[in-house]
């Protein structure tokens, strides 16, 4: 039989990377996504030519490469990145996807979004204004959401004549802050973006620099594939019953594996209810196959008959997540609307959405030194904070540290389906304080 190990080692010769870029306002952060995509030779000739153009119409001599990324109206009028652009592009070793997230405050929800799935996060600088409140926020976004990697690019070389100790000064500042949140590995890089030096190609202007270019440390930062080491979880989309006269008792379960890998013939149990059985097929593409790995889409077929529908989760029986009722989490609110102790929510978590009641907010995450501004009563756009929430049916919730796509989760606005919040299940930066019973008195509210 052939083992999941095999499947990863044919994945990762065509490995993809999901990486988010981010930085301070004027930090150069599109010039640096727009000299990637230009001399890595991604951007056709049509766009380069649209460039050209609408820079000249701006009184420049020189092409405008940030024009490449910030594609709305506003973006261009303002010089500022406003939405989450997404770039796709390919080198010989390696593919992309590009998300460019905003660097200003009100849109750090917005970089929640680009860096949710993104396996690397690069983070700029300007060389002569260093590590600012913003950059702080965004290092503790990166290790907020558990990206794997960040870049600290140091940009605008250039304007500080190329001087080591200006790189050296901002890099150990930095990476001090960074893994003071716990950030696994953090690689700092010189670069102009303007000028082009280390990004793609080597700068001649910093012999002092022997380290990688940014396009090179891209290319050959590891991307694990091993996913033994994940905890499998199968949230169900979806129940197939054909009752046709080829597959009078077909009963299939339909989803996308959300982590890990199953097996014919393994024992698993549906949660919430607890029941077990063991995989009697998997069905893939129209074919039976014996095992089945994250991400993909599968039909999963179970010995026993038993009561599972849409919003289950399907693991393996020795490896179920714990079921509760009370989730303790961080999370980023990224509504206009405050998030308020005692408010009504919709929770989704895969494929499952129940009531839930905003039991309490302990502490709100002060960016400055990292400590927590103790019951701040509501969490208003782009704050990060710590919530506690009551949901009315039980969920099969992993801590966000062990699994990204089952801890984490989203709360909706009931009456509009209004997204509100992002969480992520478990402890963060701090632990969660004790919250009271903020409970609200309407039966159907109350549980």
């Amino acid at each position: 039989m052939t083992t999941v190990t095999q499947h990863a080692d044919q994945l990762s010769t065509t490995t993809l990377l999901r990486f988010a870029t981010a930085g301070s306002v004027d930090d150069g952060k599109s010039t640096l996504v727009g000299r990637l995509l230009h001399d890595s030779k991604s951007v056709l000739t049509d766009q380069l030519e649209a460039v050209e153009h609408a820079s000249r119409n701006r009184g420049q001599e020189a092409p405008d490469l940030a024009l490449l990324t910030d594609g709305l109206r506003a973006e261009r009028e303002q010089g500022i990145t406003i939405d989450v652009a997404y770039r796709y592009f390919a080198t010989p070793r390696r593919r992309f996807i590009l998300a460019d997230t905003p660097g200003h405050v009100q849109y750090t929800r917005n970089m929640v979004t680009g860096a949710s799935t993104a396996e690397l996060a690069v983070v700029l600088v300007d060389a002569r204004n260093g590590v600012v409140e913003q950059t702080r926020r965004h290092a503790a976004v990166a290790a907020l959401l558990r990206v794997p990697h960040v870049v600290l690019a140091v940009n605008k070389m250039d304007l500080v004549d190329y001087a080591e100790p200006v790189f050296a000064a901002i890099a150990e500042e930095f990476t001090a802050y960074a893994a003071s949140l716990g950030v696994p590995e953090i690689t700092a890089i010189p670069i102009s973006a303007l000028a082009g030096d280390n990004v793609v190609e080597p700068s001649a202007h910093m012999d002092w620099y022997g380290g990688p270019t940014v396009l090179e440390h891209l290319e050959t930062v590891p991307v694990s594939h091993d996913l033994t080491a994940c905890h499998a979880r199968f949230p169900v989309q979806y129940v197939i019953r054909p009752q046709t006269a080829e597959h009078p008792d077909y009963r299939g379960y339909a989803g996308q594996i959300a982590a890990g890998a199953f097996r014919v013939g393994e024992a698993v149990t549906v949660l919430p209810s607890g029941r077990t059985s063991t995989i009697a097929g998997i069905d893939a593409l129209g074919e039976s196959v014996d095992i089945a790995w994250a991400p993909q889409s599968v039909t999963i077929r179970l010995a026993d008959d038993i009561d599972v529908s849409r919003g289950d989760l399907i693991a393996p029986a020795d490896d179920a997540p714990a079921v509760t009722q009370d989730v303790e989490a961080t999370v980023c609110h990224v509504a206009d609307q405050p998030l308020a102790v005692g408010q009504r929510v919709l929770l989704k978590h895969t494929t499952r959405t129940v009531k839930a009641i905003v039991k309490d907010i302990p502490s709100r995450l002060t960016l400055d030194d990292l400590s927590q501004h103790p019951a701040p009563g509501r969490l208003v756009a782009n704050d990060i904070g710590r919530v506690v929430v009551r949901t009315a049916e039980p969920l099969a919730l992993d801590a966000y540290a062990d699994s990204r796509r089952t801890g984490s989760f989203l709360l909706i606005d009931p009456a509009d389906g209004t997204t509100l919040t992002a969480g992520m299940a478990g402890e963060a930066f701090a632990a969660a304080a004790p919250g009271e019973d903020t409970a609200a008195d309407d039966a159907e509210w109350d549980f």
